[in-house]
């Protein structure tokens, strides 16, 4: 459990690392990375009467690719952001 708890129907997301190589084996600067956009879900907020919570800690998630506040928070980085800027979860 982290020490930030969002309000609302907002969640925090901690991003996973994006691939260091491609699939045929070419390392990447960090310059041609794409964006990460897929995290783990690490706290969620209550939901609203509007939009009731449908995200749990843990889960695997795809997100809007400039979606949410990014932060620092205990020397990890974590992104605030809403329900609905979360596209799907991942299984």
């Amino acid at each position: 459990m982290i020490g930030i708890k969002p309000l609302g129907d907002r969640v925090v997301i901690k991003k996973v690392e994006a691939e260091e190589k491609t699939q045929g084996g070419l390392i990447l600067t960090s310059s041609a990375k794409e964006k990460p956009q897929m995290a783990e879900v690490v706290a969620v907020g209550p939901g609203t009467k509007d939009e009731p919570m449908e995200l749990k800690v843990g889960d695997k998630v795809i997100f809007s690719k400039y979606g949410g506040t990014e932060i620092k928070y205990d020397g990890e980085e974590y992104t605030i952001m809403r329900q609905s800027e979360i596209l799907a979860t991942v299984e």
